[in-house]
């Protein structure tokens, strides 16, 4: 979710709700990057040149106007990208990353008039009596939906999610639009099976549109997180939630990145909690939020305590799941290699169409992972030699041809997680010692 509260930059823009405007934002999209890549390659004709189709798609006006245009979407036509550039890693070419990650960042919220008339429908008449206040400059804003800062008469300080309209309708032709332009663009690497992809994330993001059951995860987090007390959970209000509005306790806090500037103890042991609270879900909860998105964490430096924000993509784990990862932890650190590469093909990182060679460099970029945990007892993330060396060897795999099975959606969820929170360690340059944290989980679940 992007925080919007000290931007003023950011640009109400109101949302196409029916699906033909939708379908028609798709196909005008299509059109002008037609047009541009035609005059374009008039233009390099002229000069003596033979333009080349990848070159006219991704000019610098073709990128801002693809992502730009699906941002204002939002919805499907978002997320989709956003699940693509975090799940797919070195898959892609870099220019149809540049696309997709832009769209992370991108989110314009709907002008007030359209919020007042989604609240209009979901709550009941005169609704706005009971408020003391409600701000109507949205405080965050992100594929789904925003939120609002709002205080009762009864004096309750309520953090207000609002879906934006047409959303939940649109997802089915949103996801088959995108799967469409994604084709139309000659990207994607041969035999990348986008549409189990798009599938997956039609899926998800149905459930990520029902609120009512983002409230039912809240409530679930708050109860298993009751004895942690170094996170915040909100606390929700049902008496103003419906499927499509989610009323929250506000929870002041300060975006989780500006730890970067704190004392490294601190930054230690916040990217040490979120690490211990992601082996906890795994291990013990068999529920994970899979969203690592920084904006859904907040820290609070009055108290020491992380925020947790945006349960919508909250999933269960299947216990076959769980059981996969236990054994690869164990197999990774007894660097037992035959036990870790049928470990990795029973996860699906490999199957059996997959070139020895191949199957061979999957296996030991797992086993540099382990071999790094085990030589460094308190793993510096501000070293990037790790990720780094992974990300070559990705990137050698993808030019070499190979391209992962598709993966269960479980999978893709749980990879994302622990990436996103890679990252988030990574940016506090924090020093945790994972094996400590690896040996406390694996003793748990023996």
């Amino acid at each position: 979710m992007k925080n919007s509260r000290d931007n003023d930059d950011v640009r109400s823009i109101p949302l196409p709700a029916s699906r033909m405007a939708r379908m028609g934002k798709l196909g005008s999209l299509t059109a002008g990057v037609a047009t541009n890549m035609a005059l374009n390659g008039v233009k390099q004709l002229g000069q003596g040149k033979r333009p080349s189709l990848r070159g006219l798609l991704l000019t610098p006006s073709n990128v801002k106007r693809v992502s730009d245009q699906l941002a204002q979407m939002r919805g499907a036509a978002m997320k989709i990208g956003q699940l693509m550039s975090m799940d797919t890693g070195e898959v892609l070419p870099p220019e149809l990353s540049q696309i997709l990650v832009r769209l992370r960042d991108s989110a314009h919220p709907m002008p007030p008039a359209q919020l007042k008339k989604v609240l209009n429908a979901e709550w009941p008449k005169q609704w706005l009596q009971s408020f003391q206040s409600f701000n109507v400059r949205s405080i965050a804003a992100a594929s789904i939906g925003q939120v609002h800062r709002a205080q009762l008469k009864d004096g309750r300080d309520l953090a207000i999610k609002v879906q934006y309209p047409g959303v939940a309708n649109s997802i089915d032709s949103d996801v088959a639009n995108v799967g469409v332009l994604m084709r139309m663009s000659g990207l994607l690497p041969a035999g990348f099976k986008l549409g189990s992809y798009l599938e997956e994330g039609r899926k998800q993001l149905h459930e990520e549109t029902n609120y009512m059951r983002e409230a039912t995860q809240l409530l679930r987090f708050r109860d298993l997180l009751k004895d942690m007390k170094q996170f915040v959970v909100p606390e929700m209000h049902s008496d103003w939630t419906t499927p499509n509005v989610l009323a929250m306790t506000y929870v002041a806090g300060v975006p989780i990145e500006t730890v970067a500037e704190e004392a490294q103890e601190i930054r230690d042991r916040i990217a040490k909690d979120l690490i211990d609270l992601t082996l906890h879900e795994l291990f013990s909860f068999g529920v994970m939020q899979t969203d690592p998105n920084f904006a859904n964490y907040l820290y609070q430096p009055d108290n020491q305590r992380i925020v947790l924000l945006d349960f919508g993509a909250t999933h269960d784990i299947a216990p076959s799941i769980v059981k996969f990862y236990h054994q690869l932890i164990q197999a990774g650190l007894a660097g037992n290699t035959a036990a870790l590469e049928e470990v990795i093909k029973g996860i699906g990182f490999i199957d059996d169409d997959t070139k020895d060679r191949h199957r061979k460099q999957v296996v030991n970029m797992v086993k540099l992972v382990f071999d790094t945990l085990q030589s460094n007892r308190n793993l510096d993330f501000a070293n990037t030699s790790l990720a780094t060396h992974i990300q070559d060897q990705a990137i050698y795999l993808a030019k070499d041809g190979f391209v992962p099975p598709p993966l269960p959606i479980d999978i893709l969820l749980l990879q994302r997680k622990f990436g996103g929170v890679f990252l988030l360690a990574a940016k506090l340059s924090a020093r945790v010692d994972i094996m400590a944290l690896l040996d406390k989980h694996l003793c748990k679940n023996r």
